[in-house]
């Protein structure tokens, strides 16, 4: 009897995994219990966590547990409905994270807002959605990653999108909103098209820009991307509301089987095959707060409010060392078995194990922090805080870049034309907004993201072009870096330097943008900046918030295009199209001199929420941390699939770039495990006292691989 249920019990353990351990979730029950082991575990449940994991799972042959350290969306109005854009930063669902003093403006930190929520970013952001010019993705294959060039990613924009025209063609017409059928998805998650309402204040801009010789593009979306565009945003044209990575890659698919999220859960570790060393860990001091917020309980909405941080307990005096040995990434070939995480940072700590691969999806930010923390990293700074190094890998948290923006002030007094502040000042006009948008998904509420932008390239607008690029040009590439780097970031950025100076010639290639609220902003942002900032753990500690220091500025480059943008300005303003509008030029003023407009740059610099190039995408001799295939160097089966494998950060609003990244790097993640087995071969062996021990051993799929075999679990039954 013992024989035949010991018999039963080694059959059933050595089928495939689906057959004999499927865990369903029904509704919505985000958390139920995990299995003890996944083929994949996706670290971040945003934008391309979500993308990645989906597209695994449509596999049903294999398993995908994604973590997310937020909480799922309650559907909320100010989630859903254009008109909140913007209201919830700086709220439940944000890391409320800040950049150290940033000592080079006026020495404020700023406001670092980044999801934590199931969705990430897309549940915050302002919906914009364009994908930069060709030139950003050929200079991506350029520094060493074949396949990453326009026409290597061009298929998986399109897959990610269900592209819908404008609904009318007078519209069309009127805010020049072409589309080339060639480039757009029919068929993809993302519902991507147009409010029901638009300003006419779009138009008075665009003919402005026009008039003085910046061009309107055809289609933003179709790589030609200098001048100016109406946009097209992730919004449903049937209902009108936000199109996000959950509502779009995770909610449809809630019911497959093998596709397991997990939220509220905070990514302490990644795990590591050990292997012994002198170098054992302390237990850190602590410095984070209870759920690894930056700013913990600030609810501000403008994403600005600074409060008092918490402390984390001390850690478990009975957790034991972690050993590990530091190895060089161009020889070492590191086995990742899974991650640990935890609910909080008084909570107890659980391990999970991956059989195939981990894949790091927590955002440009987290995921340096969470490589760091795990011992891959620049080595001097893990010695700092005495975590045993793993890797050596310098380009971890640096290569930090960010579209920097200045905000303006020109309120429009010509009352005759609609204006969006209406709906915070007219309390009849916005109850007479809200039951259009809720009657007949039509009116000013369907239109609160910023779309009507402009991407200007630098000779079309100033005078002074042809000096700003001689001195970029002269420039020591280390000059305006960070002191102490590594010799491979350097020889990353000195080529980097030079595609940057190569574009800021061109007449076709953004410089900065234009970001119109159609109510007397003409925000201006950076979109290829020659600045590079760091991104560095603290502590030990991973409740412990990273230190972001984006160094906005540091090169003047960045600072020179930002007052010539701002200059530029004053001549739209003066334009025949936008005089009727009856600016008022308050910020800048009308006779700011070039010192008072750098010290309004120095207040007034925000981030535009694109911080990405942490984990760039680039050889080791260039300070990369992961190679085309975005696996980490030195390991066989760790990956980074988000904004921060960008070598340099694209003219774009991020998320559909981010869309079109997961879903290559999905089809690169497929084909590299093609052939690789998630059976377990079982081995029984006798012990002491008549029990016997079932021992279960995972094949790693692995030919090149020392270690042909995983343990994976045991148990022991007795009474024989």
């Amino acid at each position: 009897m013992y024989l035949s249920r010991l018999a039963l019990t080694t059959f059933a353990a050595c089928l495939p995994w689906p057959t004999w351990a499927v865990v369903h979730i029904h509704g919505r029950d985000l958390n139920a219990p995990l299995l003890d082991s996944y083929d994949y575990i996706v670290v971040g449940c945003g934008i391309s966590g979500l993308v990645v994991t989906n597209r695994l799972s449509e596999d049903p042959s294999v398993s995908v547990l994604c973590i997310e350290a937020g909480d799922p969306d309650r559907y909320e109005p100010v989630i859903q409905d254009p008109v909140y854009v913007g209201a919830d930063i700086g709220g439940i669902y944000d890391w409320l994270l800040s950049t150290t003093p940033q000592t080079q403006l006026d020495g404020a930190a700023r406001p670092m807002p980044q999801g934590k929520v199931l969705g990430g970013g897309s549940i915050l952001n302002a919906m914009c959605w364009n994908r930069g010019g060709q030139d950003d993705y050929n200079a991506w294959a350029a520094l060493g990653n074949p396949g990453w060039d326009w026409e290597g990613m061009l298929p998986y924009f399109i897959k990610s999108e269900t592209y819908t025209p404008v609904y009318s063609a007078d519209i069309a017409r009127e805010y020049s909103i072409n589309y080339n059928p060639a480039v757009h998805g029919t068929s993809g998650p993302v519902q991507v098209s147009y409010p029901r309402y638009f300003y006419p204040q779009s138009t008075n801009l665009f003919a402005a820009l026009n008039y003085l010789g910046v061009p309107t593009q055809f289609d933003p979306n179709d790589g030609s991307s200098a001048g100016a565009a109406f946009v097209p945003t992730d919004l449903d044209p049937i209902n009108q509301t936000r199109s996000d990575a959950r509502r779009t890659y995770f909610d449809p698919y809630v019911s497959r089987p093998n596709y397991h999220v997990i939220t509220g859960q905070h990514v302490t570790r990644i795990l590591i095959e050990g292997v012994d060393s002198s170098s054992v860990v302390d237990n850190p001091t602590p410095g984070g707060n209870e759920d690894g917020n930056g700013m913990n309980g600030a609810t501000s909405n403008q994403g600005f409010g600074f409060g008092p941080g918490g402390s984390t307990p001390a850690l478990d005096n009975s957790t034991s060392a972690r050993l590990l040995r530091r190895q060089s990434p161009s020889t070492s070939s590191l086995s990742i078995t899974g991650v640990e995480f935890a609910a909080s940072a008084s909570d107890t700590r659980r391990n999970i194990t991956a059989r195939r691969e981990v894949i790091v999806a927590a955002g440009s930010l987290h995921s340096a922090q969470l490589l760091q923390l795990s011992g891959i990293g620049p080595s001097s700074l893990l010695s700092t805080h005495n975590i045993p190094i793993a890797l050596d890998l310098p380009g971890v948290g640096n290569n930090l870049q960010d579209h920097c923006l200045v905000g303006t002030f020109y309120p429009y007094n010509n009352a005759s034309y609609p204006s969006p502040t209406q709906l915070t000042t007219n309390a009849t006009y916005n109850a007479l907004a809200e039951l259009e948008y809720n009657t007949y998904k039509t009116g000013p509420w369907t239109a609160g993201s910023p779309n009507a932008l402009a991407f200007n390239p630098l000779p079309l607008i100033s005078n002074n072009s042809a000096s700003i690029l001689s001195g970029a040009n002269d420039q020591d590439p280390t000059e305006y870096l960070a002191a102490g780097l590594d010799l491979t970031i350097v020889a990353g950025y000195t080529l980097q330097k030079q595609s940057l100076v190569r574009r800021l010639a061109e007449t076709n290639v953004a410089s900065y943008e234009i970001i119109n609220n159609n109510a007397g902003s003409l925000t201006v942002a950076v979109m290829h900046p020659f600045s590079r900032g760091q991104c560095y753990i603290r502590s030990a500690d991973p409740f412990e918030p990273p230190s972001i220091d984006p160094r906005w500025l540091t090169n003047p480059v960045d600072r020179q295009v930002l007052v010539e943008a701002l200059l530029f300005n004053r001549q739209i303003l003066a334009t025949p199209a936008m005089v009727p509008l009856q600016a008022a030029q308050f910020v800048p003023a009308l006779d700011d001199d070039l010192d008072a407009i750098n010290r309004i740059i120095n207040t007034g610099i925000r981030t535009e929420f694109h911080p990405s190039g942490t984990c760039a995408m680039l050889p080791l001799e260039q300070g990369g941390v992961v190679d085309p295939h975005l696996r980490v160097h030195g390991t066989q089966n760790l990956r980074v699939v988000d904004a921060g494998i960008f070598p340099m950060i694209p003219a774009a609003h991020l998320q559909a770039v981010v869309y079109a990244v997961a879903e290559k790097a999905a089809d690169i993640i497929k084909a590299d495990n093609v052939g690789v087995s998630t059976e377990l071969d079982c081995i029984l062996i006798a012990s002491k006292r008549n029990d016997i021990v079932i021992y279960f051993l995972q094949p790693l799929g692995k030919p090149d691989s020392d270690i042909q075999f995983v343990f994976y679990d045991s148990i022991v039954i007795g009474d024989i």
